[in-house]
């Protein structure tokens, strides 16, 4: 299979899957590997679940697409549900495609409120990363990203994470109408926000008449053992971007916001958001994670891999280990972890990066304690191979 018609937009393992069961997958010379990678989080039932793939089918053979103006039973089933579970005041909910379409979503919902305050400025975290449309780059905090493609627009302003006192600053010019955030940083290492930080964040906005946005892209529906990772610190955010998880394998995104500030008729659209297939695909990952008590086995299961990684890998290869739930990062030496990643192909186990550091594992929800047993090991084995 050699796939030359494709851009070179990825740096791609070498290696080609035609199948999965689970959190394993097979590749086309027939070997298996441990599927730690899980669609970079989005894979949250694992491969070919059994309730998933029977409301796939059963909605791809009963109606297509019929376009937003309609409504679906299974969007407004979904909807409800959403508006329900996540922790947002009579909240509203619009369906998209993508984690970077829910974001953008979040960025023209809290960019129209500030400019009717005069409040045009979002402030946004160095090192978060948003997405790689226009806009959702424009709030990325990690130059290198967006430096091929400015001049862009200008209207975010950057603060470091976990330093309130640079908040501080960024709000005294009385501009900022409001600010996103990931409670905890994906692409940016797995990097956690203070829960003293966010209860900050929270009260300043409150102070200043700003909105608080949640990038919960990674983070929410269910990665960290949480329907919201903000539900750690205990707060309440105005606006919410969901994706990855939601979906099982599928692509779906979501805006949830408080009803005061949501579009109205002509001011945002999708023609695929909230079809009936990726509907039915949300609602079956929505069941599994209640009917299986996922949220539990996540908690569970994330502990026991970043403490089975701390106590197998050689003196010195580890760093650091950070994350919550099955959002899992493993700070390696000397920017080693793409050397880690590669190692690990060798012992049959599938890893992704979060910057030149760090080792992601995000594997799917359903994930058995011999399963991580056997990530763990050949983890520690190719830290230290790496090191």
């Amino acid at each position: 299979m050699t796939g030359g018609a494709l851009m070179p937009a990825y740096t791609r393992l070498p290696v080609t899957l035609v199948r999965g069961q689970g959190c394993r997958v097979w590749a086309d010379d027939g070997r298996a590997y441990l599927d730690l990678i899980g669609g970079l989080g989005a894979l949250s039932l694992g491969h070919a679940h059994p309730r998933w793939v029977a409301a796939v089918t059963d909605a791809a053979s009963t109606i297509g697409l019929t376009t937003n103006l309609v409504t679906t039973g299974g969007q407004a089933v979904l909807a409800d549900r959403l508006a329900a579970r996540t922790v947002v005041d009579d909240a509203r909910v619009f369906l998209c495609n993508s984690g970077a379409e829910a974001n953008e979503a979040v960025l023209k919902l809290v960019r129209k409120h500030g400019l009717a305050a005069g409040r045009p400025i979002i402030v946004a975290l160095e090192g978060s990363f948003h997405g790689r449309t226009i806009a959702t780059l424009a709030a990325t905090g990690q130059p290198a990203k967006r430096a091929p493609f400015e001049p862009l627009p200008d209207w975010v302003r950057f603060v470091a994470p976990n330093d309130v006192a640079a908040l501080d600053a960024a709000l005294a010019p009385g501009d900022v109408g409001a600010m996103l955030l990931e409670p905890i940083l994906g692409e940016g290492g797995i990097v956690a926000l203070d829960a003293a930080y966010l209860r900050a964040v929270r009260d300043r906005c409150d102070a200043s008449g700003a909105l608080l946005a949640a990038d919960e892209v990674q983070t929410g529906s269910g990665r960290t053992g949480r329907w919201l990772g903000l539900e750690a610190s205990g707060v309440r955010a105005d606006v919410v971007a969901l994706a990855k998880a939601l979906g099982g394998g599928l692509p779906i995104g979501a805006l949830v916001a408080r009803a005061d500030l949501a579009f109205g008729p002509g001011e945002h659209g999708s023609t695929f958001g909230g079809g009936p297939v990726p509907s039915a695909a949300a609602l079956a990952v929505l069941d599994t994670i209640e009917t299986e008590d996922l949220l539990a086995n996540v908690g569970s299961m994330g502990a026991l891999l970043r403490a089975e990684v701390m106590r197998l890998a050689p003196t010195g290869a580890l760093a650091e280990v950070r994350g919550d739930g099955l959002l899992c990062g493993f700070r390696v030496a000397r920017s080693r972890a793409a050397a880690v990643v590669e190692a690990l192909l060798a012992h049959g186990v599938l890893a992704s990066t979060a910057g030149p550091d760090v080792v992601r594992c995000t594997p799917p929800f359903t994930i058995a304690a011999d399963e991580i047993d056997e990530g763990a090991k050949a983890l520690a084995a190719a830290l230290g191979e790496a090191a």
